[in-house]
C-alpha cells in the first residue's frame, strides 16, 4: 500500500476516536508506528504536512505535531522545517509475517519450557466463590485481620524496616521466631540459620528439585498424593517412582523393592493428602534407615500438622533424623491465609548456603513487610492464640461433618481417618462411580474432589483406589456443613 493510500484510509475508514480515554495524538502515533512496522509505510515514504493531515483527520495541527515529534524522537521519522517528514530510510524493510508453529508464539517453547508450562495443568486451583466442601482451605472467617492490619500500619508509620533488598534466606527476626516455634511444637531440631523463607512451599519444592536432582533421578511419590508436588520434580527431569499408601502411610518396603536407586523421597508423614493417614513409627524409622544407607534425600512436607484433634501434634520426621537427610518444608497458607504466600525450608547445614543462593536466583527474596508483620504476629502471641482458636473451631466443624454424614449418608459414604487436617476422605459405598458422585454433587451445588484426582497419571494398578471423595470442613460453619451434607445426601441417594 502506498503512503497516501494509507493516510487516506486512516482519515476515511478508521478515524480517530474522540470518545476514547487515549489522547488523540497517542492514537495517531500508535497507528503510524504500526503502519511503519508492518510495511504499510515503507522506509523513505513521505508523510503529509502537519496542516494537511490535521485537516484530513479533523484534528488540531498540534495533535499531528505531537505524534510526529514522538515518532521522530523514537527513530521512526526524520525531517525538518522546509524538508518534509519521511519514514527513516535506515529502517529495515518489513517482511511478511510467517505463520508460527505454536499459535501466538514466534517460535516454539524449549523442551524444558514445554514441560514447565504443562506440569501444573492437572492441578486444580480454587476458582469462583467459596462453596461447601472445598478442600484444603482454612477458615478465613476466623483470621484476625484487624490485628494483622494494625501491625502492618504500625510498621508503615514508624518506617523502621529496611526497605531495600533483604537477605535471600529471609527476615532474620522471622527466622528466629520460626525456629523457636518449630522446636517447641513440631520437635524440629535446627538453628535460625537453617531456616530459609520462601514464597510458599511450592517454590521450596521447585528450588530443591533444581538443586538436588539430575535428569533421570528417581523420586518416591505417594499415590494418591498431592499433585502439585510432582510438577517441580517433572520439570527437573526426574523419574516418577509412584508408591502406594496404606493405613500406615507410604509403603516403604514396596518402594525399596521397586525403586532401590531413587535419589529423593517426597513424603507427608504427619498427615497424608488425601487419605488422611499418619505414617507409623515403624515406617518412619524404616524410611530413615533406607535414606541413610542410600544417601538419598527426604523432603518432609508438613503442610497442616498443627491441626490434630485427638491429642497434641505428632513430632516431625526431621526430629528423628540423625544423618542429615531430611529437608523439612512448611507453609503458612493453611495456618493463616493462602494469599500470604509465605513458606519455609529447614535445611541441613551443608545445604543452607546453596539453597539461599538458588533462592536469590528465583526472586531475590520474599517481600519484607509480610515477613516483618508475621514476626510481630508470632512474637506478640497472636499466632499461638490463632492456632488454638482455629483448632477448637475446626474440631467443632469436623464433629458437625461426621455427625451429619453418619445421620444422612450412613451406608452411602464411609469416613476415613479424621483425627487431623482440614479435610475428610470418604469412600463411595452405594455403587455410584466417582464420576457419577461428583456430577451429582456438582449439580446440587456441592464442591467435592474425587480421589482419582490425587492419583498420578503414570500410577499403575498397585496404586489403584476404590471410589472416594475428599470433603473440606475447615472453611465452613457447622450450619453450612449440615446444609451442605443435606444437599449432598439428596444428590447421592436420589
Amino acid at each position: 500500500m502506498r503512503s497516501h493510500d494509507f493516510i487516506h484510509d486512516l482519515g476515511a475508514s478508521a478515524p480517530l476516536d474522540r470518545a476514547a480515554a487515549t489522547p488523540l495524538f497517542r492514537q495517531l502515533y500508535a497507528r503510524l508506528k504500526d503502519a511503519i512496522l508492518h510495511g504499510q509505510l515503507a522506509p523513505g515514504a513521505r508523510l503529509p504536512a502537519t496542516r494537511e493531515l490535521a485537516q484530513l483527520l479533523g484534528v488540531s495541527r498540534q495533535t499531528v505535531l505531537a505524534a510526529y515529534d514522538q515518532l521522530t524522537a523514537e527513530g521512526y521519522l526524520r525531517g525538518g522545517v522546509g524538508q518534509g517528514t519521511f519514514v527513516d530510510v535506515a529502517l529495515p524493510v518489513a517482511r511478511p509475517e510467517a505463520p508460527s508453529a505454536v499459535p501466538g508464539l514466534l517460535r516454539p517453547l524449549s523442551g524444558r519450557g514445554a514441560t514447565m508450562a504443562a506440569a501444573m495443568a492437572r492441578v486444580r486451583h480454587h476458582d469462583g466463590p467459596l462453596r461447601a466442601f472445598r478442600p484444603s482451605m482454612p477458615g478465613l472467617d476466623l483470621f484476625p485481620f484487624d490485628v494483622w492490619r494494625k501491625l502492618e500500619a504500625r510498621h508503615w508509620r514508624r518506617r523502621e524496616l529496611p526497605l531495600g533488598y533483604g537477605a535471600a534466606a529471609g527476615h532474620p527476626r522471622l527466622r528466629e521466631l520460626l525456629c523457636a516455634y518449630l522446636g517447641a511444637s513440631r520437635g524440629v531440631r535446627c538453628t535460625p540459620e537453617q531456616i530459609i523463607v520462601t514464597t510458599g512451599s511450592q517454590q521450596a519444592l521447585y528450588l530443591l528439585a533444581q538443586l538436588l536432582l539430575a535428569p533421570g533421578d528417581g523420586v518416591w511419590l505417594e499415590s494418591p498424593g498431592y499433585q502439585g508436588a510432582a510438577a517441580p520434580f517433572e520439570v527437573a527431569g526426574a523419574r516418577m517412582c509412584l508408591v502406594p499408601v496404606d493405613a500406615e502411610g507410604m509403603d516403604v518396603a514396596y518402594a525399596a523393592q521397586h525403586y532401590p536407586d531413587a535419589r529423593m523421597v517426597f513424603a507427608t508423614p504427619s498427615h497424608q493428602l488425601p487419605l488422611g493417614v499418619t505414617m507409623s513409627l515403624a515406617r518412619r524409622l524404616e524410611l530413615l534407615r533406607w535414606a541413610e544407607a542410600r544417601r538419598a534425600w527426604i523432603i518432609e512436607d508438613d503442610y497442616d500438622s498443627e491441626y490434630r484433634y485427638t491429642g497434641p501434634p505428632l513430632a516431625s520426621l526431621q526430629g528423628l533424623d540423625r544423618s542429615g537427610c531430611v529437608i523439612y518444608v512448611g507453609t503458612l497458607s493453611k495456618v493463616l491465609f493462602p494469599g500470604l504466600r509465605l513458606g519455609y525450608v529447614v535445611a541441613p547445614p551443608g545445604l543452607v548456603e546453596p539453597l539461599s543462593q538458588a533462592r536469590a536466583v528465583i526472586d531475590r527474596h520474599s517481600a519484607i513487610m509480610p515477613q516483618a508483620v508475621l514476626a510481630d504476629f508470632i512474637a506478640q502471641g497472636h499466632f499461638a492464640r490463632h492456632i488454638r482458636r482455629t483448632r477448637d473451631a475446626y474440631a467443632e466443624r469436623r464433629g458437625a461433618m461426621l455427625e451429619a454424614l453418619a445421620s444422612r449418608l450412613g451406608g452411602v459414604l464411609a469416613c476415613g481417618p479424621s483425627d487431623a487436617g482440614l479435610d475428610l476422605c470418604v469412600g463411595v459405598m452405594n455403587g455410584l462411580s466417582e464420576a457419577q458422585a461428583v456430577e451429582r454433587a456438582t449439580a446440587a451445588g456441592v464442591e467435592v474432589r474425587p480421589l482419582s484426582y490425587y492419583t498420578h497419571p503414570a500410577a499403575g494398578p498397585d496404586c489403584a483406589m476404590p471410589p472416594g471423595l475428599l470433603l473440606g470442613f475447615s472453611a465452613f460453619t457447622p450450619e453450612q456443613i449440615r446444609a451442605g451434607v443435606a444437599r449432598l445426601a439428596q444428590a447421592l441417594t436420589a
